[in-house]
């Protein structure tokens, strides 16, 4: 199963450049059927990201650009009206697809950002009554912009929640800003073909449920997750479901590295991408320019590994 992924993450490395971190954090989530908030500043190729990652696992994908004035039913579908038959039709919305794309989620109103992450949540929505199941596997990934950029409305902690992992998608380093220049038209064609099958992303889905987590690791990731509340710079700490990502999350790399077993290295990786958007800080370190990261490494390095 290892080798699958190892195709998949060198297939989308056609049109990547660097963020091996990245891209492994994705595919782990992928595996644990955990969504992923993309958040970056634009340009540094999150929406690429996406759709090669989509393509690279032959999954059906679907981009939606929120936008302020998106509607609901924009996102999950609606009922339309249909004079062949004289009957009202479900007409499905373009959350119904294996990878969805959320491009800038952060600036859909409350109420579109609501309906879709309750989709999302769900694996379902319900128009007029009638429940329509989401496909399977199901994933979005959604890119969210600076809350400094205008026009931007702020997800709400329990929707933050929701997501299994953040990953940062930083700047490139000069070296790496180099390559993308040398490889430009390469990456504009989008070379990026399928390497894996459906059947292999809900195989691997299934197949980690099988790797083997420890007592002693369980109660490392329940420590980490208690140390967030006790850590004076947090005011809000880390839910169960955090604890529950951290577990599913250290599940999806440990067997990308071909392992049956997770790792205490597993779990601080996954701790690290599964806790940071979880947190709220107290007004003061806030002023402090303190940061839900190093907060993060705080913990990590105070709780003693198994």
């Amino acid at each position: 199963m290892d080798k699958v992924f190892s195709r998949i993450s060198e297939e989308v490395s056609k049109v990547i450049v660097g963020k091996q971190r990245e891209i492994r954090l994705v595919l782990a989530a992928l595996t644990a059927r955990g969504h992923v908030l993309l958040e970056g500043v634009p340009g540094v190729a999150k929406t690429t990201m996406a759709r090669a990652i989509a393509r690279a696992t032959g999954l059906r994908f679907s981009r939606i650009q929120f936008t302020p004035d998106m509607l609901p039913s924009d996102v999950i579908g609606t009922m339309v009206y249909d004079q062949r038959t004289g009957e009202f039709v479900f007409r499905r919305g373009p959350v119904f697809a294996n990878v969805v794309l959320a491009d800038e989620v952060n600036r859909a109103n409350p109420r579109t950002q609501s309906a879709f992450l309750e989709a999302m949540q769900e694996g379902q929505v319900t128009v007029w009554g009638e429940t329509h199941r989401l496909p399977n596997p199901f994933i979005v990934l959604a890119t969210m912009n600076p809350i400094e950029l205008e026009g931007v409305y702020p997800l709400p902690e329990a929707q933050l929640d929701r997501f299994m992992a953040r990953v940062v998608v930083g700047h490139p380093s000069p070296e790496e800003l180099v390559e993308i220049m040398d490889r430009y038209r390469s990456i504009t064609e989008f070379p990026v073909e399928p390497v894996a099958r459906p059947e292999d992303i809900v195989a691997a889905q299934e197949a980690v449920w099988k790797i083997h987590v420890d007592r002693n690791v369980k109660l490392y990731i329940a420590r980490i997750v208690e140390e967030t509340h006790k850590h004076p710079a947090v005011q809000l700490g880390g839910s169960p479901r955090a604890a529950l990502s951290i577990m599913m999350l250290s599940r999806g790399l440990a067997l990308l590295d071909g392992l049956g077993y997770v790792i205490p290295d597993h779990v601080k990786e996954a701790a690290k991408a599964a806790l940071p958007h979880r947190l709220i800080l107290t007004t003061e370190a806030k002023l402090e320019g303190v940061r839900p990261e190093s907060v993060v490494e705080d913990i990590l390095s105070s709780v003693e590994t198994p």
